[in-house]
């Protein structure tokens, strides 16, 4: 393979993987092999993560003065991180294979990636944020009422009366589910879309297959995946500069044990 290539051809379509199961033991097998591949390279963790960072600041510099649009962009915000995660994949697939871990070839990869599949499940993810972020809006204009037209930056007691628990407790169930269920979407489609050459949309049925038969065990890893992420959301971002890689690297290694390839 050469030093740019990509891990499938895109003259060969590949087969369909056959769906394994997982068990809980190994979510903690897969997350010890990503803390291990985030040490091995850390360059590459931090890079990639640190345009979450700045995309979580530029996301705060938009909200300004709105404490409901930061609040739906921040429990959007994790949302979109699977697709940039790509790089990480590509990492964790190159120590997996012995390959060479260098610049050029990592951004190469990540590169060519613009011609195939992975960009038609961004913008899957991208219209399912924007979807997600109208619904909050929706969903706090329909609780608060005239709140609306009150500076919530200096009225936070509006947030403590029943309209405003019961907005916050609906903003958290509905987000929750929403994000499950692009979870579910995204999970194994990602890192199958990088090595293998399946249509995204084959990939991503795949995936909720995948979650469906190990519902309890990607219930966990999605709870993982959660809160781990809110953890280094609260240190103004800083926290995702080591929580992405090490969840990036760690869902490539799950990928690993939830598809194998048919006989």
């Amino acid at each position: 393979m050469s030093e740019t290539s990509t891990p499938a051809q895109p003259s060969e379509p590949s087969p369909i993987p056959s769906i394994g199961i997982v068990t809980v033991h190994e979510l903690w097998t897969c997350l010890k092999a990503g803390v291990a591949d985030f040490r091995a390279a850390p360059q590459f963790g931090l890079f990639f993560s640190a345009v979450y960072v700045m995309a979580g600041f530029f996301m705060l510099w938009l909200g300004a003065g709105h404490v409901s649009w930061i609040l739906a962009t921040s429990l959007g915000f994790p949302l979109a991180a699977p697709f940039a995660a790509v790089g990480l994949y590509e990492v964790s697939r190159r120590i997996e294979s012995g390959a060479p871990l260098k610049w050029r070839g990592v951004l190469g990869v990540v590169w060519q990636e613009r011609t195939r599949q992975v960009p038609m499940l961004g913008a899957i993810i991208v219209l399912y944020f924007l979807f997600w972020t109208f619904l909050a809006h929706m969903i706090f204009a329909l609780f608060m009422g005239l709140s609306t037209l009150t500076n919530i930056t200096t009225s936070w007691e509006a947030f403590l009366t029943p309209s405003g628990v019961a907005m916050i407790v609906v903003e958290i169930v509905v987000g929750a589910v929403l994000a499950f269920f692009l979870f579910s979407l995204t999970v194994v489609s990602l890192p199958l879309l990088l090595e293998k050459e399946i249509d995204f949309v084959t990939a991503m049925l795949l995936s909720v297959q995948c979650v469906r038969a190990n519902v309890r065990v990607m219930l966990c890893w999605a709870f993982v995946v959660a809160a781990l992420t809110f953890l280094a959301l609260l240190p103004w971002f800083l926290g995702l500069l080591v929580v992405l890689p090490v969840l990036g690297h760690a869902t490539w290694h799950l990928y690993r044990r939830a598809l194998y390839d048919p006989l």
